[in-house]
């Protein structure tokens, strides 16, 4: 039978503002930091000098009398975490495999922290594997602000994983999670992970950076150019002098507001357009200046436009001036106003690489979750809207964009290999079972969700959760509480049981029983999570209408999510009932057939039991 799913759209609201988490979450609060670097590259050896000054706000309840930062280019070093891990695994991800362990000392990443100052007195500081832990001269009060300052040197690593030099298809410098970050402090304490596989949680701020660096380099990245007249490379402005300083190398000049991290890609072979999003930001494009790149890439740039719309109009607006699609890295992963995405795919894979990571812009980039605790988040709800934009933008007119997360999640929910989404990012048994979890479980959450509370409820929960949260840290509380003050449903069980425990779902149809000319229908719960139910039924005449069992503990119900068709709501059915039947004013000798969930947004892991068809 032809799924009645289709996804509702609606109009997108105009959001305004930052988040007023001051007011409506009183027991929040978040660091806040300012970065000012300049960085001295050198291509011929790929080594980096750099000082670094670091405006610290302490915005907790807490005194403070440790900090750390990240110096993750450290993993990229044989015996590192990230090493030893990626070859204690079942299934390494391929890019790493055992590679770091091979790397030569003139290959490897590092990341060297000299003289350290809190206030211009130096402080003591131990380097452990990615992690810089530092003793301070003073503890940091509630509210008050301290100024570090550093110097620090680099060498760029072998391209292996996001970062480093020379990738695959030829790009120099591919330059993320290149200098010392301070690490999050929050209401659980320091988010001192080490970089082990996984991605990254940041402190929202300011950058100002100045990137020195072979004149005849190309940049793009994070953050405004300060000094396009002295760079140009597509940069310069109509009726603007370009004024190059003499000399072998060229500083650029890049401040980002409201971020938390800052990315940048070099190479002396980019090419650079720029195209401008009505009403919208201005898009950059960087990539290689090989003939086999500059069709695809070229007809990316209206797709990308399109893209950036759809996001802007289904969760919120994009809040910065311009956003940079970058040719590097190995793979694809998102980074403060940019991506790197490697390029030589076909026009198809281009558009949906570039999908996927701009629409990280807003769930990570925006509404920064905490990407080694709730992972899920990240993934999951980024792979729902990309889906959702790839079959609008490209046309692929699927009645279910969700289709192959559902597959993924059923594969995993189906083995033994399922691990709950509570788990750390890093621990989970394999790759495999973590990118199901992270991806495919967590896209089906919220797909899943609008099956719950209708579809409509779900684009308002969602542009709800980007008003309330941005530039915060949400968590999975604060997006099952907005979608609760939308839809009026309560909604604790399902976080509970999606995220914390490994329950699944299988309902099925038990018996259908002729009660005179009224009709019996049981329905039993065979998995252990329970879910509300639709219920259609198909009649020899051609005539269908829908039965609704919501769950008891829902305290509330979802509109009819088909219009067309008659709904009769039925009692709720409470979870600790492993029966339920209803009766319905027809004969057993009229009915065709019967389907729970004919959405299929269900993620019911055995459906041959969800149909009855009359003999």
């Amino acid at each position: 039978m032809k799924k009645l799913f289709l996804v509702i759209l609606g109009l997108g609201i105009s959001l305004t503002g930052r988040a007023q988490f001051e007011n409506d979450r009183p027991y929040y609060w978040q660091q806040h930091v300012d970065y000012t670097m300049n960085v001295d590259m050198d291509v011929e050896t790929y080594r980096f000098t750099g000082d670094q000054e670091l405006r610290y706000t302490n915005n907790s309840p807490d005194t403070l009398k440790t900090v750390f930062y990240h110096l993750y280019f450290n993993a990229f070093q044989p015996g590192s975490e990230m090493d030893v891990r990626s070859r204690n695994l079942p299934d390494p991800d391929r890019r790493v495999g055992s590679r770091i362990n091979g790397l030569k000392p003139d290959e490897i990443g590092y990341l060297k922290v000299g003289t350290l100052k809190q206030n211009g007195v130096a402080i003591k500081h131990h380097t452990e594997g990615t992690i810089l832990e530092v003793e301070l001269h003073k503890p940091i009060l509630p509210g008050e602000t301290v100024t570090f300052t550093m110097d620090f040197e680099g060498q760029v690593p072998v391209q292996i994983r996001r970062s480093g030099r020379n990738n695959a298809e030829g790009v120099a410098l591919s330059m993320t999670q290149w200098y010392p970050k301070m690490a999050e402090y929050d209401f659980e304490g320091w988010q001192d992970h080490a970089y082990i596989a996984r991605e990254f949680q940041g402190v929202w701020g300011d950058f100002d950076v100045k990137i020195t660096i072979d004149k005849d380099y190309v940049i793009g990245g994070t953050g405004y150019l300060q000094n396009p007249q002295e760079i140009g490379q597509g940069y310069e402005t109509e009726g603007m002098k370009v004024k190059r300083p003499k000399g072998d190398k060229l500083t650029w000049h890049f401040k980002a507001p409201m971020v938390h991290d800052f990315a940048w890609a070099a190479d002396a072979n980019y090419v650079h357009d720029t195209y401008q999003v009505e009403n919208g930001p201005t898009l950059h494009f960087f990539y290689l200046d090989e003939e086999k790149y500059a069709e695809n890439w070229k007809n990316l740039q209206p797709k990308t436009a399109a893209l950036i719309e759809f996001f802007s109009e289904y969760v919120g607006p994009y809040p910065w001036e311009q956003y940079s699609v970058i040719q590097g890295g190995d793979g694809g992963m998102e980074y403060a106003m940019s991506t790197l995405i490697t390029g030589d795919r076909s026009f198809g894979s281009l558009v949906g690489v570039t999908a996927h990571e701009m629409a990280h812009t807003w769930f990570q980039q925006i509404l920064a979750t905490n990407e080694s605790k709730h992972e899920w988040m990240d993934e999951g709800f980024t792979s729902f809207v990309s889906d959702l934009a790839m079959n609008i933008v490209m046309e692929e007119k699927k009645d279910n964009p969700f289709e192959g997360a559902y597959k993924g999640y059923l594969r995993l929910a189906n083995s033994e290999m399922q691990e709950p989404l509570t788990t750390q990012a890093d621990r989970y048994s394999m790759n495999a079972v973590y990118g199901i979890s992270a991806y495919s479980k967590g896209e089906v959450f919220l797909s899943q969700l609008g099956y719950i509370i209708g579809q409509d409820k779900l684009q308002e929960t969602l542009q709800r959760y980007y008003d309330d949260f941005k530039f915060t840290h949400p968590t999975p509380n604060d997006i099952i509480r907005t979608a609760e003050k939308v839809s009026g449903i309560q909604l604790w069980w399902y976080l509970n049981e999606w995220a914390q425990t490994t329950h699944t779902i299988d309902y099925g149809i038990k018996s259908v029983e002729a009660e005179g000319e009224k009709t019996r229908i049981t329905l039993e719960r065979i998995g252990k999570m329970p879910m509300p139910l639709d219920i259609l039924v198909k009649y020899k005449n051609g005539e269908m209408e829908t039965f609704y069992a919501p769950l008891r503990m829902m305290r509330g119900e979802k509109a009819n999510p088909y219009t067309a068709l008659n709904r009769q709501l039925l009692d709720d059915w409470p979870w600790v009932y492993p029966e339920y039947s209803f009766s319905i004013e027809k004969n057993a000798a009229e009915i065709e057939a019967i389907y729970i969930d004919p959405s299929g947004l269900m993620a019911d892991t055995n459906r041959d039991n969800n149909t009855y068809t009359a003999e």
